[in-house]
C-alpha cells in the first residue's frame, strides 16, 4: 500500500506544480514549482523531487513553449531536488530556517542555470547573469512565500506517509 500512496502523492504534487506554474505565469519568475521541488526532496527524497521537477517542466513546456531552455530547467530542478533531498536526509533540526535559506539560494541557482544556457548559445555570461539578478530575486522571494505557505502541510504529509509506510 505504501508504494501506491507514494505514487499517488507525487502525482498529486506534480499536478499542483503544473497548475501552479500556469496560474502564476503572469508574475515574472514567481512560481510554486521550485518550492514544491525543494519540499518534496526534503521530505520525500531526491528521487521524488526529480520526478516532480522533470514531469512538471516537460508538461508545462508543451503548452508554454519547448526549447533549449527546457534541458536547463530540467537540469536545475534535478540539482535542486538532489540538494534538498540530501539536506533532508542529513538535517533533523532547524528544518524550517534551512528550507528558507535553501529556497532563497535556489532562486538564484535557477537563474545561474539560465545564464549558462545563454552562455552556451551566445558566448556571453556575465551581462546576462547580472541583468537577471532582479528576476532571480523575484524567484527567491516567491520561493520563500510558497515555503511559508506549504511547510506545515508538507510536514503533515511526510508524517502521514511515514505512518502509512510503517503499516
Amino acid at each position: 500500500m505504501s508504494k501506491t500512496y507514494r505514487i499517488t502523492l507525487i502525482a498529486m504534487l506534480t499536478g499542483m506544480a503544473i497548475s501552479g506554474r500556469f496560474i502564476f505565469q503572469f508574475i515574472p519568475n514567481v512560481q510554486p514549482v521550485t518550492s514544491l521541488v525543494i519540499l518534496t526532496g526534503f521530505f520525500f527524497g531526491p528521487a521524488s523531487a526529480i520526478f516532480l521537477g522533470v514531469i512538471t517542466v516537460y508538461v508545462t513546456n508543451l503548452f508554454m513553449g519547448m526549447g533549449i531552455w527546457t534541458f536547463w530547467q530540467i537540469a536545475a530542478y534535478i540539482f535542486i531536488g538532489l540538494l534538498s533531498g540530501i539536506i533532508g536526509f542529513k538535517l533533523k533540526r532547524n528544518q524550517f530556517i534551512v528550507l528558507i535559506f535553501l529556497s532563497i539560494a535556489s532562486g538564484f541557482l535557477y537563474g545561474l542555470f539560465f545564464a549558462l544556457t545563454n552562455y552556451m548559445i551566445t558566448g556571453f555570461f556575465w551581462g546576462y547573469y547580472l541583468s537577471g539578478l532582479l528576476f532571480d530575486g523575484y524567484h527567491a522571494f516567491g520561493n520563500v512565500l510558497f515555503i511559508l505557505a506549504s511547510y506545515k502541510p508538507f510536514k503533515y504529509l511526510a508524517n502521514r506517509y511515514k505512518y502509512i509506510h510503517q503499516l
